[in-house]
């Protein structure tokens, strides 16, 4: 098995049919059915169930186009590095990162490191916290921007953030309506509520509940905070999610939670156990400076975005 047959294989995984998958390849049909034929009798498995018409991925041939999809991903990321090492600093960076604040606070990276090398590209890649680090984890990522809990044993990481948990109430909702920036926990007991879907924030968010003698109503789990966001906007219920860079949104009303009030942090990770590229190091060390000197604050940084106060008693969830 190796790179030119998956990638014959994953043509034909997607096309579900010889002709036009030889035709997409620029080959003719016999040596193609030949290839994935040669394939199947080195894996020892089916990876295709063959009709008169089309072809039908078995469950094996399932888990190959997943795999081979990230083996040739992969192939393409170590090519592309390899080609540039011998133009000085330069390649591609590939960092993947939990929805809502962290890209805002990447772009601040991004923009700065890009002054400084130029010739650097990016790739970047959204998705929950477990999506990120399954990511990283098999290689597809160089860093990840993450929210805590980590697994701090196999991975170094380096704060970047912190912001408080709100609550997305819905414009017309009496908690909306009623003055004031902030909610106590124990009034949002009361009503469906709307929750991050990673099973390690389902269950701090019960703890904390549990707290206060009360037991949440989680009606709706989600992992994209603009879809919570939508759901309250129709009175769905109360989302409970981490602040994020501020959207101006008339259909609902967001207040910190206090009482006891809690926070979120976020960190850049990478594995331990591998040691950098060069590039990438270069990355970690302009980040871990840029955090020092406080430069997300900045005037060159500055915007116009609404930030909550973190209030001084708030606790890691």
């Amino acid at each position: 098995m190796d790179f030119r047959t998956l990638q014959y294989f994953t043509v034909v995984a997607q096309e579900l049919n010889f002709t036009r998958a030889a035709e997409k390849l620029n080959m003719s049909q016999p040596p193609l059915s030949n290839q994935i034929k040669g394939l199947e009798e080195d894996l020892g498995v089916q990876l295709f169930i063959r009709g008169k018409r089309h072809l039908q991925l078995t469950e094996a041939g399932s888990l190959l186009l997943h795999r081979s999809n990230q083996m040739l991903a992969l192939a393409d990321k170590t090519r592309s590095d390899l080609a540039h090492m011998e133009n000085g600093l330069s390649g591609t960076i590939s960092l993947g990162m939990v929805e809502g604040r962290a890209p805002y606070i990447a772009s601040r990276w991004i923009a700065g490191f890009s002054k400084e090398f130029p010739m650097v590209r990016y790739q970047m890649w959204n998705g929950s916290s477990d999506d990120v680090l399954e990511h990283l984890a098999r290689g597809l990522s160089d860093l990840a921007v993450i929210a805590y809990p980590f697994d701090n044993e196999h991975l170094d990481s380096i704060v970047i953030g912190k912001e408080p948990w709100i609550a997305i109430i819905p414009k017309n909702h009496p908690l909306a309506v009623r003055e004031g920036t902030t909610v106590k926990l124990s009034e949002l007991a009361d009503y469906p509520l709307i929750s991050p879907r990673r099973n390690s924030r389902i269950e701090a968010i019960r703890k904390w509940f549990e707290g206060i003698g009360k037991e949440p109503n989680i009606v709706c789990e989600m992992s994209n905070y603009l879809d919570a966001v939508a759901l309250s906007e129709q009175n769905v219920g109360i989302s409970i999610f981490p602040q994020t860079t501020y959207t101006p949104n008339p259909h609902v009303v967001s207040k910190v939670i206090t009482d006891p009030a809690k926070i979120v942090e976020y960190l850049l990770v990478w594995p331990r156990d591998q040691r950098p590229s060069v590039l990438v190091q270069e990355f970690i060390s302009y980040v871990r400076d840029f955090m020092e000197e406080d430069k997300m604050h900045s005037e060159r940084f500055q915007t116009k975005e609404r930030e909550f106060e973190i209030p001084e008693d708030a606790e890691i969830l």
